[in-house]
């Protein structure tokens, strides 16, 4: 597990605990330097935070899962399906148009960012291959997590051995949709409609947790969980697109959960 550094708050999803030879952890918004609507562990180089700031955030989330900011890597996330196989650390500024990351090479911190989307960390110890997923509601519906998997599965792992872990994100209660995005979801699978509640007037509500949790199982995987915390519900803990849209505040941070595969001492 991460080790905490200072008042850096890390939340762990129980589907890995007790799995040797893996750190895994989901970051919110405590524990680092960023100043007003970045405060304070802002790891999103895309925002519009102080890159020095941003630096010694993504610094201090590497050191506690044991690894170098060096190793810490995230994509130039653009809601695809896309997936990279990750062989060897990239420099900040060459990170590939991507959505989710696998490898199976130790001391190589898989990231996920997000502000309301869902990270989904993956791992498959015996065969040694871990990933890491943005799924924001387009990339989830379109397959990401179907792609990361079978991307694990082409380096050596099994899909009953995959757990995953469902981060920090928009939970039901929030997530409050059009007609049109929920016609977009009935049209992949009539029993899609489980993960809506009515709202006012034509709104609904979604739940994504619920339902990726069901991509998962049709994708193979077993054991899986979702954290229940939600982005938009806790601001003081997390950084929250919608919630700074629904504010008037412009820009926002992004959260960060990793995943590694500890080095062999």
């Amino acid at each position: 597990m991460p080790k905490k550094h200072q008042d850096l708050p890390i939340k762990f999803a129980s589907v890995f605990d007790g799995l040797p030879g893996i750190s895994h952890g989901f970051f919110g918004r405590g524990g680092g330097v960023s100043k007003g609507k970045y405060s304070s562990l802002n790891t999103g180089r895309g925002s519009g935070d102080n890159p020095a700031h941003i630096a010694e955030n993504r610094k201090r989330v590497a050191r506690a899962m044991g690894t170098s900011s060096t190793h810490l890597l995230s994509n130039h996330q653009i809601h695809s399906t896309q997936v990279v196989v990750v062989e060897k650390p990239w420099t900040a500024g060459a990170e590939p148009k991507a959505d989710a990351m696998v490898t199976r090479t130790p001391g190589l911190a898989l990231s996920a960012l997000s502000a309301d989307c869902s990270p989904v960390l993956f791992a498959d110890m015996n065969a040694g291959v871990i990933g890491a997923t943005h799924a924001g509601w387009r990339g989830a519906l379109a397959g990401v997590t179907d792609a990361t998997i079978m991307a694990m599965v082409n380096l050596g792992a099994r899909r009953k051995n995959i757990k995953a872990a469902i981060g920090p994100c928009l939970s039901a209660k929030h997530f409050e949709v059009g007609p049109e995005f929920v016609g977009e979801f009935i049209s992949e699978n009539l029993g899609n409609a489980r993960h809506f509640k009515k709202g006012d007037g034509d709104r609904s509500y979604f739940d994504i947790k619920a339902y990726l949790l069901q991509k998962l199982a049709r994708a193979g995987v077993k054991d899986a969980v979702a954290l229940p915390d939600c982005t938009y519900g806790a601001p003081n803990a997390y950084f929250s697109y919608r919630y700074n849209c629904h504010n008037d505040i412009g820009d926002y941070g992004r959260n960060i959960s990793v995943i590694m595969l500890n080095q062999r001492l």
